[in-house]
């Protein structure tokens, strides 16, 4: 019975914090009737309704954010108490899950996480791509990675990255065919090429800095892509203007394949951060990662 009921209330748990049977039941690996079936029973048991339901949304009554409240801490405690048993073996092992958006994965994530699965080969990674500013917390991350500025005061921040200048680039036979802007508000006459980020839907304007002086500007295109990696690709074949993190470019700027202009304005943006809660104890798994990560910074 102890086990049945751990496993209804940590179904229920899930179930809250993704607001859908059908998200839940995808995390968990189950199908979304048993979910239900499982959910059901427990109100049973209890005798007291833990969800209203509609079409639509799935959300805590009352009984259920009681309920909530005291249970989804003591869960959390109880699996970081199992997570903890992992330091007593030779090796780390476990699961790290972590949310950051696609720059941040590829670019400062994975050149390290190349070597530590190797590495670490019981540790298995999570990532979770995502442009939002997530609640960790009640998503049962075990850390985001976001730029500086964007994390949390009340969160543990550690750099993992450097800074992140921007540039604006295009193809020599773009330039050629459509001529070089000379200032950021000259853009407002060429084809770019724009970022809609999946978690909103303003696209993402254009910033630079000049003589301590930040400019926003929104650009115009027949191309609107979520992705900066998309976005180089359609630079490359001459679809437009991309404003895209120099690194990114970088390998084109110097083969020719693509030309940098607008290079005395450049932004350059906060490094990226690896965050956690205050008062979460670390699992060897994340241990492992962390230090991996702060030795790529010193290297």
């Amino acid at each position: 019975m102890m086990n049945e009921n751990l496993r209804d209330l940590n179904a229920f748990v899930i179930v809250a914090a993704e607001g859908s049977f059908t998200r839940a039941a995808a995390r968990l690996s189950v199908s979304q009737s048993a979910l239900s079936q499982i959910v059901r029973n427990l109100e049973e048991r209890l005798g007291i309704r833990l969800f209203n339901r509609t079409t639509r949304s799935v959300s805590p009554t009352e009984a259920g954010e009681r309920l909530l409240a005291e249970v989804e801490p003591a869960l959390a405690r109880i699996e970081r108490g199992l997570e903890q048993l992992g330091t007593l073996r030779e090796r780390p092992s476990g699961t790290i899950r972590i949310s950051a958006d696609e720059y941040a994965i590829r670019s400062v994530l994975w050149p390290v996480l190349e070597r530590f699965l190797v590495d670490y080969p019981e540790i298995h990674v999570d990532l979770t791509t995502d442009y939002g500013r997530t609640d960790i917390v009640r998503e049962r991350y075990d850390a985001g990675v976001r730029r500086g500025q964007l994390v949390s005061k009340d969160m543990i921040a550690l750099r993992i990255g450097p800074d992140v200048p921007m540039a604006v680039v295009a193809t020599p036979t773009f330039l050629k065919q459509h001529g070089s802007p000379r200032n950021p508000r000259d853009l407002a006459g060429f084809p770019c090429i724009n970022l809609r980020l999946p978690t909103h839907g303003e696209l993402f304007p254009w910033q630079f800095r000049k003589s301590g002086k930040d400019i926003r500007i929104t650009t115009s295109g027949q191309l609107v892509l979520t992705s900066l990696f998309q976005i180089r690709e359609a630079c490359l074949g001459g679809l437009g203007l991309a404003w895209l993190p120099h690194d990114l470019v970088a390998s084109r700027i110097a083969t020719g394949e693509l030309v940098e202009v607008l290079s005395q304005w450049q932004k350059v943006f906060e490094p990226y951060h690896l965050y956690y809660p205050s008062r979460r104890q670390h699992s060897s798994a994340m241990a492992a990662f962390i230090a991996a990560l702060q030795a790529s910074v010193r290297e």
